[in-house]
Formats: structure tokens, C-alpha cells, sequence
């Protein structure tokens, strides 16, 4: 090769090789690809700072959440520690009376029960006095307790649709207090005159959750603890209302579903129960009608009155035993 040649050659090398570099250089610049690198990094980076940020806040929601549950949760401890007094039980069985017209009642229920005792049944003075004074005290208790556990349940029954009525509002866009205002007109005894207690204390200046948690200590069942958590949680937190109250009333329709089935199972055993707390009056009826001379002798002579009191007081601890032993806590 001369050496003309190969200078040219040399040459041409050279500029390919610079032009080559050049290229490589330039030529994202020129394409746009540079641009896009940087921008999808930009993008990359806010949606991190995004992501971050929304997570800041979820830790936060669940740090007040837990914050708020410990609130509710000393609260109800500390509400447990004494029991329901006098008035609150006759206020949670839907009754108007003050503690001297309870009292007055145990008085009038013990007065006939002694006069019945010794009259018509003639029991020995002091039998028919321990009767009468077991009688007045027991009796009115045992009906504002039976009056209390059935407004309970008519209450635990109404309550979900109530829920439902709230749900719809609040989907709707309806303020939650016009939503209780409707359940408080339209729904049954005794969830709209609750919730009318509640409207009424929220008028007067107390917050809505204050308000709401007032309704557990007039009705203390799980279904109103259950509201009163749910609202104290949104109004601290925040978070969808219309969500968390259809999820609850899911669950306690659940509950109610659960308890139909408790009852299906356990209606063998009670009326097994009621078998055989029916047989020994059954027996003593039958007896009596076949030889009435055998079985008057427990209520003509003090050993049958004494054998008499006794067996009555083993049946009711019988019956007492039986009860708890069908019923069942869900």
C-alpha cells in the first residue's frame, strides 16, 4: 500500500471514529430519550413521596384509632365496676317510676300476699309473714328485670334496620343527625325514643359522639356499644360512616342468625327442662284428684307444711340450675 493510501486511510478512520462518538453522545439528545429517562425519574420519585405521604397518614389514622378504642374501652371499665342502681334498671325497662313508687308497690304486693297466705291458704302467722316479705321484694324485681330483658330484645331486633335507615342517608348525603331524626319518627319502640334521647342531647350542646355514648348506659348491650365505638371512631378518625355502619349491621344480623340457631339446639334440652320441672306438680295434681286424703296432709299438719316449703325451695334451685344450664351467652 502506498503511502498516500494509507494516509487517507488513516483519515477516514479518524472521522468515522470521532463521528461514531459524536453520535453516541448526541444522540439521546437529539431523540428525546434523555428527557424521558429524567422525566419517568421525576415521576418515579413524586409517586414515592406519594406513596410515603399516604402511608404517614394510615399509620396516623390506626395510631388514633387505637388511641380512641383505649379511651372507650378505660371508659367501660370503669362503668363496670358498679352496678346498675335502682333507677337506671327501671330507666333501661322503659318504666316511669321513682324509687318511692317502686317501693311503694314491693309494700302493696307484700301486704296481699301475707293476707292471702294466712286467709285463704291458712298459713301459720310467721310462714305467711317470711311469705309475704319474699314476695314483695322478689316480685317487683323479677317484673322490672322481665320488662328490662324484653325491652332489651325488641331493641337488639329493631336496631339493624335503623342502621340500614342511616346507611341509605348517609349514601344519600344526608347529615348523620337528620338521618337519627328519621329513625327517631319512623322506627318501633324503643329504638325511636333513643334515638330521640339522642337528638335531644345533641341539641343541647353535647357532640355527637358523647351523644351516642350515652345510649349504652341506658341500653347496655353489645349492639349499642358497637354503634357508640363505630361513631366515636369516625368522629376522632374519620373514614367512610356509611361503610362501617353497614358492616355492623351485617354482623349483628349475623348475631341474630347465630342466636336463632343457639335456640334450635338448645330447645331439646329446655323443653326436657320444662318436663321435668312440670312433673312432681303433675304427680301431687293426679294424686290429688285420685286420693285427696293422702296429699292433704301437706298442707294440714306442720310436718307436711315444713316438707312442703322445703321441696318448693329445692324445685326453684332445681329450676335456677336448669335455666343456666340452656341458656347460653353469644
Amino acid at each position: 500500500m502506498s503511502p498516500s493510501v494509507a494516509q487517507v486511510s488513516m483519515i477516514v478512520l479518524a472521522v468515522f471514529s470521532i463521528g461514531g462518538v459524536l453520535f453516541a453522545v448526541l444522540f439521546p439528545m437529539l431523540t428525546g430519550d434523555k428527557r424521558e429517562k429524567k422525566r419517568l425519574e421525576s415521576i418515579a420519585a413524586g409517586r414515592t413521596s406519594a406513596d410515603r405521604s399516604a402511608a404517614n397518614d394510615e399509620n396516623r389514622r390506626k395510631k388514633n384509632v387505637e388511641s380512641t378504642l383505649k379511651d372507650i374501652e378505660a371508659q367501660q371499665k370503669q362503668k363496670k365496676r358498679g352496678a346498675a342502681t335502682l333507677t337506671q334498671r327501671m330507666r333501661q325497662a322503659g318504666l316511669g317510676w321513682s324509687k318511692n313508687t317502686y317501693w311503694v308497690i314491693c309494700a302493696v304486693v307484700g301486704f296481699f300476699a301475707i293476707i292471702i297466705n294466712f286467709t285463704a291458704i291458712a298459713m301459720p302467722p310467721l310462714y305467711a309473714l317470711a311469705f309475704g316479705v319474699s314476695a314483695g321484694l322478689l316480685l317487683p324485681y323479677g317484673f322490672v328485670n322481665y320488662k328490662r330483658s324484653k325491652r332489651f330484645k325488641a331493641f337488639s331486633h329493631e336496631f339493624p334496620n335503623g342502621l340500614d335507615v342511616i346507611v341509605r342517608g348517609v349514601k344519600a348525603g344526608l347529615p348523620l343527625v337528620d338521618c337519627m331524626k328519621v329513625i327517631a319518627q319512623e322506627a318501633n319502640e324503643p329504638v325511636c325514643s333513643e334515638f330521640r334521647e339522642i337528638i335531644e342531647d345533641q341539641t343541647l350542646g353535647l357532640p355527637m359522639d358523647e351523644a351516642v355514648m350515652r345510649l349504652q348506659d341506658r341500653m347496655p348491650i353489645s349492639e349499642a356499644r358497637f354503634f357508640s365505638i363505630v361513631i366515636a371512631i369516625q368522629s376522632k378518625t374519620g373514614g367512610s360512616l356509611s361503610e362501617a355502619l353497614s358492616n355492623l349491621s351485617h354482623v349483628l344480623r349475623e348475631r341474630k342468625k347465630m342466636q336463632g340457631k343457639i335456640k334450635a339446639m338448645s330447645s331439646e334440652a329446655k323443653a326436657s327442662a320444662g318436663i321435668i320441672g312440670a312433673l312432681p306438680i303433675i304427680v301431687a295434681l293426679l294424686v290429688y284428684f285420685t286420693t285427696p286424703d293422702y296429699i292433704l296432709l301437706l298442707f294440714t299438719t306442720d310436718t307436711g307444711n315444713n316438707a312442703l316449703y322445703g321441696s318448693g325451695i329445692w324445685m326453684l334451685m332445681g329450676v335456677g340450675v336448669m335455666k343456666k344450664m340452656i341458656n347460653f351467652d353469644f
